[in-house]
């Protein structure tokens, strides 16, 4: 059915029903606006569905395949075998009771929710088409939260049989007896992990010099060192440049090569969403990659705001959340702004990695005259316990002593991310730091310990 260019007004708008359109809904609902949600896929988005829920679930799954060889040093002997259609369905289980509960939620908020691809025709009009329906909606405000999807390469192109992406690779049943993966960054890293452990023999083909372009050198190598443990192979200075039934080929600093495999995984980066729902027609700038320009309140235009891997800065679903308060609120008349000290960063690799706020390079790079202690985890009575203990916690502070950054490589060490976001975001002192008692024995302590070096009583680090 086809209606006519007669459109249905609206009051709040939300297009994009991922992790910051379901929030920036939730919230307007909350302060009393009539929301109408607009979500061509599945509640939840990538994160949710094809993201982060399913493959930190996979990255358990392949920790517990992992775990005869972690304790055997322990006098266990314990054995480990993988049945893939089961992982499959305990995945979909777990995203089905994530994204079951999230209808509820938007239910019970009186938020309306139309299946459909929406983009806009007028700034204050979308088309809504779904199968053979179109609808228009003219809005009061929109926010726009369309998130970003993979970058493919012409070179090698996604077949969905072979050469896959991300999402494909999560929901393969079939465990790759030989898998490469295009792209050193943190998904790689967490893929490549966690299907090492599962049984796969992987490669890592990454352009730039090291995995983890971008990331701490000293975080980088012992990641480095982790995947090397596990078996990884590790390309770097490398680009894939053809598939061909041998394998991948891959161009190097030795020449060019063929690297054998049966499933390639390209997960070289995302491009925002932002040509999809054809934002230039709101009256919104784009720049040169895409990215909707925005002021502090996430406003594009007059009427429309964007939030979420649609706008610059990292493409973290907690940042797209924290996004959707911001915009929430601007758009019901109270006064906010997306003005955060740090956006915390997690890899969920084996071993975990933490970043949050500066290090000492990047302070220096804005002029700061930064100090640091790092608190290696050999030292960790928690880590010891746990049988794991490379890596290390940083802490970084200004010549005031507020702590402006952490990071942290190691078993775990994800479970730290919010008290490091906590301490740099409210300007603790490496004094209130090192005061705090931490619970021992907890990786927690390696802050304390850090902290109380920088304020020059060192206790179990020289």
């Amino acid at each position: 059915m086809v209606v006519g260019e007669i459109a249905e007004a609206v009051d709040l708008l939300v297009i994009g029903g991922g992790s910051g359109g379901y929030a920036a809904a939730l919230h307007a609902a909350r302060l009393g606006r009539q929301v109408t949600l607009v979500e061509r896929g599945h509640l939840g988005g990538t994160c949710l569905n094809v993201g982060c829920i399913p493959s930190k679930a996979l990255i358990e799954v392949a920790d517990a395949m992992a775990t005869p060889g972690r304790v055997a040093p322990w006098g266990v002997t314990a054995t480990a075998t993988l049945d893939m259609s089961a992982v499959q369905a305990y995945l979909r289980d777990v995203v089905d009771k994530l994204t079951g509960g999230l209808e509820r939620l938007l239910n019970r908020a009186g938020v309306v929710i139309l299946a459909g691809e929406a983009h806009f025709i007028k700034p204050n009009r979308v088309v809504v088409e779904h199968g053979t329906t179109v609808e228009y909606l003219d809005f009061r405000q929109a926010i726009v939260a369309t998130g970003s999807r993979p970058i493919e390469l012409a070179d090698v192109p996604i077949d969905g049989t072979r050469v896959l992406s991300s999402a494909d690779l999560l929901s393969t049943e079939c465990l790759p007896e030989e898998l490469v993966l295009i792209g050193g960054g943190y998904v790689g890293v967490e893929l490549g992990c966690a299907f090492a452990k599962l049984g796969s023999r992987v490669t890592i083909v990454e352009a730039e010099s090291t995995i983890l372009p971008g990331f701490d050198d000293r975080i980088s190598r012992t990641v480095t060192r982790g995947l090397r443990n596990l078996g990884v192979g590790i390309c770097c200075n490398s680009t894939a440049i053809g598939i061909e039934e041998a394998g991948l080929v891959v161009s190097g600093p030795t020449g060019t090569t063929s690297l054998p495999t049966d499933k390639v995984a390209i997960v070289v980066g995302r491009r925002p969403n932002s040509d999809l729902v054809a934002l230039g027609d709101a009256g919104a700038t784009l720049d040169e990659h895409g990215l909707v320009i925005v002021d502090s309140g996430r406003r594009a235009t007059e009427k429309v705001f964007a939030i979420g891997d649609l706008t610059a800065g990292p493409a973290l679903a907690h940042k797209a959340t924290a996004e959707a308060e911001v915009a929430a609120d601007v758009a019901c008349g109270r006064a906010n702004a997306f003005d955060p000290t740090c956006i915390p960063l997690v890899v969920f690799s084996d071993p975990q990695v933490v970043v949050v706020g500066m290090t000492k390079v990047t302070a220096a790079a804005v002029g700061l005259a930064a100090t640091s202690s790092q608190f290696p985890l050999v030292a960790s009575g928690r880590a010891r316990t746990l049988g794991e203990v490379d890596g290390f916690v940083t802490v970084v502070a200004d010549e005031d002593g507020t702590v402006i950054g952490v990071q942290a490589v190691g078993s775990h060490v994800a479970e730290l991310a919010g008290e490091a976001a906590l301490a740099v975001e409210t300007a603790t002192t490496i004094e209130d730091l090192a005061g705090t008692i931490h619970a021992h024995p907890t990786l927690g302590e390696a802050f304390t310990e850090a902290s109380m070096a920088l304020v020059g009583r060192p206790l179990h680090a020289g």
